[in-house]
């Protein structure tokens, strides 16, 4: 059961009819932005694959490992379906491979608003050169792995609703951007803060797809 959030009435009305569901690659910023933008909006945030692992009761490399990848995507289009119908309203982070299975996406569409957090090789390579929890990125050169996984899988996020460029601003101004998308999308006001100009003369507006 999702906590009340401090400040938020339990009978108040959501600010968006549906749960917003951020995907994309590892380093695209899903969980980072995705917590920023539940305390933009007083909404719930979840993270697909923590909530595989409780139900799971293991990491999801050790899932990998014992039962291999068509097993844990079947746990996590399970998982992946019944958040995207819970109740109330969040903001739902996901793996990078989770919206690549044709169900996961139907679902999704069904009954959230998917949003992919669109990076460039670059970023994703800085991202994630600061973590060491990536296991894909440890079987080769990872700018290789991520740029194949790019090749891939971007003509298939480019299914999402919306689309926001993720780069290598704080942030804060990508969280603007989806808000910014949310609000076009449904028609919405939501708590906002002005984007600071972009460096470089390069445009902040958040694409749709």
């Amino acid at each position: 059961m999702t906590a009340q959030l401090p400040g938020v009435a339990a009978d108040a009305e959501p600010l968006l009819p549906r749960t917003v569901v951020l995907v994309g690659l590892m380093g695209a910023g899903k969980s980072a932005i995705g917590r920023r933008l539940a305390a933009r909006l007083h909404l719930p945030f979840r993270d697909a694959d923590t909530e595989i692992e409780a139900a799971a009761g293991c990491s999801i490399a050790e899932i990998f490992a014992r039962d291999g990848e068509p097993v844990f995507r079947s746990v996590e289009r399970r998982i992946i379906t019944r958040l995207v119908k819970d109740e109330p309203v969040h903001i739902l982070a996901t793996g990078g491979g989770a919206f690549m299975d044709a169900e996961t996406r139907a679902a999704i569409r069904q009954h959230g608003v998917s949003v992919w957090l669109r990076a460039e090789l670059d970023v994703l390579v800085a991202r994630t050169a600061r973590r060491t929890h990536r296991p894909i990125l440890n079987q080769g050169d990872p700018r290789a792995i991520l740029g194949r996984l790019m090749e891939q899988r971007y003509p298939i996020y480019a299914e999402a609703d919306l689309t926001v460029v993720s780069d290598e601003r704080p942030p804060e101004v990508t969280v603007e951007l989806v808000i910014d998308a949310l609000e076009a999308h449904f028609g919405v006001q939501l708590p906002h803060r002005p984007v600071p100009p972009p460096r470089g003369g390069r445009t902040g507006k958040a694409e749709t797809a």
